[in-house]
């Protein structure tokens, strides 16, 4: 740590998963591979500040869902030889990887609550190991907007008790659970409708929100919740004093259920691929269409109402998805993204 740095915490993380996500379609790029992932951030320093460990989806190529122990302690090796750190995780809760809606009181429940508990077992043993000293395991509803608008209270009452029996899995495993809020995932494609589903599983310190900046900015646009938009149509993004009012507002709502961050860059457009159904898009740390200021607007998860640091989260995640390979590959990007998270850090750290 540099004299110019002198916070050691939270610990600063990047994420493994843009090594997967939205990878090795036949018209696309392939998948980078776990090693490759963890050797870029790995090498990434500004300053003397390195990163101090990577977040996880517990899917293949990186890791089997299904790993059994040995394959566990190899994944510890790879990243205590890097001198990195594991935190949260990702439970592969979704259909087309193995899971089911949280919407569907039969075999989908099933299928989702089984991942949950793979995805705990592995993040416990981890946590034994000694390489995951904090984080928790990641889920989502796993249904569209669309498909949970047949039926609003019925739904999200359905959602919220698989939420409830997945906190009682996690609570068995010493764990916690975080739903990620983005506007593709029924049930919490609006801030009203997240907080309004947390409440309902009534246990903020076992199922709790993951916020990333990226996705929640966009809960402010309304996209799937019109009736929830915070921010008019047409906006001037060169209005800063409302676009803070809105996430002040925003973050009052869900920073007391927030167990796990992510800091990232959004140019505020919408887009839809897949299983995801019009969410964000993730920009680069420095992309010049980024609507926020990220060391600024990170602050509004990181303090309170009234300024003060909260210490929620001993380690905060970058979150970039959908890059070409060639962008990731190279390692001015890396820099560029430890260079925000360290700014970040200057800005709402603290030593411990």
């Amino acid at each position: 740590m540099t004299a110019s740095h002198t916070h050691n915490f939270p610990k600063l993380h990047n994420a493994a998963w843009p090594g997967v996500v939205g990878k090795g379609s036949d018209d696309g790029d392939p998948c980078i591979d776990l090693d490759t992932m963890l050797d870029l951030t790995a090498a990434a320093d500004v300053d003397g500040v390195k990163f101090d460990g990577f977040d996880l989806f517990l899917f293949a190529p990186h890791i089997d869902i299904d790993s059994d122990d040995d394959a566990i302690k190899v994944l510890a090796e790879k990243a205590s030889k890097r001198g990195l750190a594991i935190g949260s995780v990702v439970a592969p809760v979704w259909p087309p990887t193995g899971g089911g809606s949280a919407m569907d009181e039969g075999e989908g429940r099933k299928k989702f609550l089984d991942q949950v508990r793979k995805g705990c077992r592995i993040a416990r043993r981890l946590r034994e190991l000694g390489v995951r000293p904090h984080g928790v395991v990641r889920m989502d509803s796993a249904t569209s907007p669309a498909d949970w608008a047949a039926d609003p209270e019925g739904n999200q009452a359905k959602i919220a008790e698989t939420f409830k029996q997945a906190g009682a899995i996690a609570k068995d495993h010493g764990e916690k659970l975080a739903a990620e809020g983005e506007i593709c995932w029924g049930g919490m494609h609006s801030w009203r409708r997240m907080v309004d589903l947390l409440e309902r599983v009534g246990e903020p310190d076992l199922v709790g929100f993951q916020a990333d900046m990226a996705h929640t900015l966009l809960y402010t646009l309304g996209e799937n919740a019109p009736e929830d938009r915070m921010l008019p149509e047409n906006f001037d993004w060169k209005n800063r004093d409302a676009l803070d009012d809105a996430l002040r507002t925003l973050t009052n709502a869900l920073r007391p259920w927030t167990l796990d961050f992510h800091v990232a860059q959004n140019d505020a457009t919408v887009f839809g691929s897949g299983s995801h159904d019009h969410t964000g898009r993730h920009c680069l740390a420095n992309d010049p269409n980024g609507k926020l200021d990220i060391p600024h607007h990170a602050g509004f998860w990181l303090r309170d109402g009234s300024g003060r640091l909260t210490k929620a989260f001993k380690h905060i995640c970058w979150d970039g998805c959908m890059f070409p390979n060639e962008v990731m590959m190279r390692p001015e990007t890396w820099h560029n993204v430890l260079g925000a998270m360290i700014a970040v850090r200057d800005a709402h750290g603290w030593t411990e």
